[in-house]
């Protein structure tokens, strides 16, 4: 079942559509449940199709085709690289290496204390500021070099 605060907060994305299109609302739905749940179990986006109206297999294809949603447990701080072409040009590549390194951990894993978990992602839109890395789909670090990424895992501890 879906807490009261989530309830109110799809609310407020379903009433920016039309009223026999509330389904318009499910990226948001998802994203808001995630942000409470931390992932989105079966459970969870059933709730969600549920609460929208909509068929769970739906609901499901939305949430396995967009990266930023997470089909299982990815840790505290999900941290997302950019290695499309561009932003691997320009240091991506290295800079994941050097994540993977300071946390032991290879792209779809988290560390065994369950405070990171690592994402290869594509096209953030900062191709010009690579390499680009996303904390928790919320925040956008740029030009990280081996001294920033140290700083931020050390940060985010």
């Amino acid at each position: 079942m879906l807490s009261s605060n989530a309830q109110t907060l799809i609310d407020r994305e379903i009433a920016k559509y039309p009223a026999d299109r509330k389904q318009s609302a499910v990226i948001a739905a998802l994203a808001i449940v995630q942000d409470e749940h931390g992932w989105l179990s079966n459970d969870v986006m059933q709730d969600v199709a549920d609460y929208l109206g909509m068929p769970s297999m739906a609901v499901y294809e939305v949430a396995s085709f967009y990266e930023m949603f997470n089909l299982k447990p990815m840790g505290r701080h999900k941290l997302t690289v950019c290695t499309n072409l561009p932003c691997a040009l320009s240091g991506a590549l290295d800079a994941a290496e050097r994540i993977q390194q300071k946390l032991g951990i290879g792209f779809g894993e988290v560390t065994a204390d369950g405070r990171f978990g690592l994402r290869e992602g594509q096209c953030f839109g900062a191709c010009g500021d690579a390499p680009v890395l996303l904390v928790n789909n919320k925040a956008m670090h740029c030009k990280m070099s081996h001294a920033d990424i140290d700083h931020l895992l050390e940060e985010l501890k």
